[in-house]
């Protein structure tokens, strides 16, 4: 990746001209469903993506790919959270978003301190990971349908005013650049040798879920930088 390439993790601030959060009304709705109806999709989806991807990276020796696995997690709770925020009275709500920013950032955090010490261990040990079909299909997969997910979800998260919604997205889209990574490592290993990519990725991985816990904790990509309401608030990312 080159040092001029940022990644679309997170989403403008809103300006001035931002129109404000959009009326409540049946078209609103309507999306908002089609939103709980692609978190309940992604959920089954990171659930096999998440178990095959953690099994196959025992069985490869992958620590690249056990963390994007264990990634998976943390995709399938920003789903949980999304189908909670759009479910029987909190669909109207306004004050879920800070709450859910919170949980998922926890998770980051706890994910983070994992990956980046097994791979410290991998790179100290020399052990050397085992390219697989199944990872490398599996990775290959995401790396296809993940974006066409997070794409749809920013565009909902758009219609909806919801930091969530898009924030799901962002995983998503963040799903497949990892798995890009880990195909990438996986493929180097098989091809040349080059063993050590595969804790290189799960350290970039780790940095990647600290940024992302950092960012999420602080609300940005939310109209307000803090937990603190504003009589500018323009989404529902503030409580």
């Amino acid at each position: 990746m080159s040092a001029g390439t940022e990644l679309p993790l997170h989403h403008v601030l809103p300006t001035a001209e931002t129109p404000r959060a959009p009326a409540r009304d049946e078209r609103w709705l309507r999306a908002a469903r089609r939103a709980r109806l692609l978190s309940w999709l992604s959920l089954a989806w990171m659930t096999v993506e998440g178990a095959v991807g953690i099994a196959a990276g025992i069985a490869a020796g992958s620590i690249a790919l056990v963390g994007w696995g264990l990634a998976s997690g943390i995709e399938g709770l920003a789903s949980v959270i999304v189908i909670w925020r759009f479910t029987g009275a909190r669909t109207l709500s306004h004050s879920s978003e800070l709450r859910a920013q919170r949980a998922v950032a926890i998770s980051f955090f706890l994910l983070a301190p994992y990956v980046a010490g097994e791979a410290v261990r991998t790179l100290v040990e020399g052990s050397h990971a085992d390219a697989t079909a199944l990872g490398i299909a599996l990775t290959a997969s995401s790396v296809v349908l993940m974006p066409l997910l997070g794409r749809a979800k920013h565009r909902l998260g758009e219609q909806l005013g919801s930091g969530a919604t898009a924030g799901e997205g962002t995983q998503n889209i963040l799903c497949a650049v990892q798995a890009a990574a880990v195909l990438v490592g996986l493929a180097a290993n098989a091809a040349v040798g080059a063993w050590w990519l595969d804790p290189a990725i799960a350290l970039f991985i780790a940095f990647v879920a600290v940024r992302e816990g950092r960012d999420t904790w602080r609300g940005e990509g939310c109209c307000a930088p803090s937990s603190s309401a504003s009589a500018d608030c323009r989404d529902d990312c503030c409580a």
